[in-house]
């Protein structure tokens, strides 16, 4: 059973030496299926609006005191997107200041391979979500922070996706 309440409020909330908050994001991703259900290569990314506008991110949000970084990652997936998956290898982590703030904020980001989507889930009433290609995510999310860390995504993707070419040829090869 997945809970359908967004947590809320700052009293566990991670803050950094420098008195920024310390946020944990995901990017959700799948490979496009085809009308038969094939799996291709194509790879989507899951982007949500934001709460005080129309502009489009990742899920992201507080880490907090209670939980590990990849606990607070997939939280964020399943509060603001309704996604639940495998979260990978961090992706790295960005400072960056808060508009509302004006102090810097540490940000962590981690890959989230989508296993299911929700029908429901707690900011359903909140946020759209949207799946789309990386381009076009990359030229509608709101954040420079997340873009690299989009890049370094498909970077790695692409590295894993040519080594696997690699070892299959290698195999091939073999006698």
């Amino acid at each position: 059973m997945v809970c359908l309440v967004s947590r809320s409020g700052r009293e566990l909330q991670r803050y950094n030496n420098m008195g920024g908050r310390q946020v944990v994001g995901c990017i959700p991703y799948r490979y496009k299926e085809d009308v038969n259900g094939n799996t291709s290569n194509e790879l989507e990314v899951l982007v949500v609006s934001s709460q005080k506008g129309q502009g489009l991110m990742f899920p992201k949000g507080g880490w907090e005191l209670d939980e590990s970084v990849e606990e607070a990652a997939c939280r964020e997936s399943l509060e603001e997107a309704g996604v639940i998956g495998i979260v990978e290898c961090e992706l790295g982590q960005w400072s960056f200041i808060s508009k509302r703030h004006g102090i810097y904020y540490e940000g962590h980001m981690f890959p989230l391979f989508v296993k299911e989507q929700l029908d429901m889930w707690p900011e359903q009433n909140l946020r759209r979500r949207t799946w789309m290609t990386v381009a076009q995510a990359r030229e509608v999310c709101q954040h420079w922070w997340m873009k690299e860390a989009l890049d370094v995504l498909v970077q790695r993707l692409m590295s894993s996706s040519q080594q696997k070419k690699d070892i299959a040829l290698t195999d091939s090869l073999s006698f």
